[in-house]
């Protein structure tokens, strides 16, 4: 399944990232991936877990950000949690882009059962309504 983390800058998206890493980490009896577009999160996540920076390898847009994760799940067959930061920032501001990519890694996480929890920095009522045909807000 994805999970979304809504709301503006400044609305407590990351903290609320931080608590789903750690929750993911003591519940995991496998491998926990965080993904973010640098790296401000090093010292806020449990050592436990893979922090990625996306900008290390240079991904920019919904294909190649789909991509990416694509390749951590078949690299990783006890990957189990892949939690995101800064969506709209690593893929973009197109929302039909946005569900375009939501659709492709529900699907992606329904093959490797991987859950994904991404947060996107806009109202619920800016995205488009088939996002939430993929997705689940927590």
């Amino acid at each position: 399944m994805v999970y979304l983390i809504i709301g503006h800058k400044g609305s407590g998206k990351t903290k609320h990232l931080i608590d789903e890493v750690h929750k993911a980490v003591e519940v995991s009896m496998g491998h926990v991936i965080c993904v973010e577009k640098s790296r401000k999160l090093t010292y806020d996540i449990d050592s436990r877990v893979r922090l990625v920076s996306a900008d290390d390898f240079a991904v920019s847009g919904y294909d190649a950000y789909y991509g990416f994760l694509a390749g951590m799940c078949a690299s990783d067959n006890d990957l189990t949690d892949v939690i995101c930061d800064g969506t709209l920032k690593i893929g973009g501001t197109d929302m039909a882009a946005l569900a375009d990519f939501f659709a492709k890694v529900r699907s992606l996480g329904d093959v490797t059962e991987t859950r994904f929890v991404f947060t996107v920095s806009a109202d619920v009522d800016e995205l488009p309504k088939e996002i939430f045909d993929n997705c689940e807000q927590i």
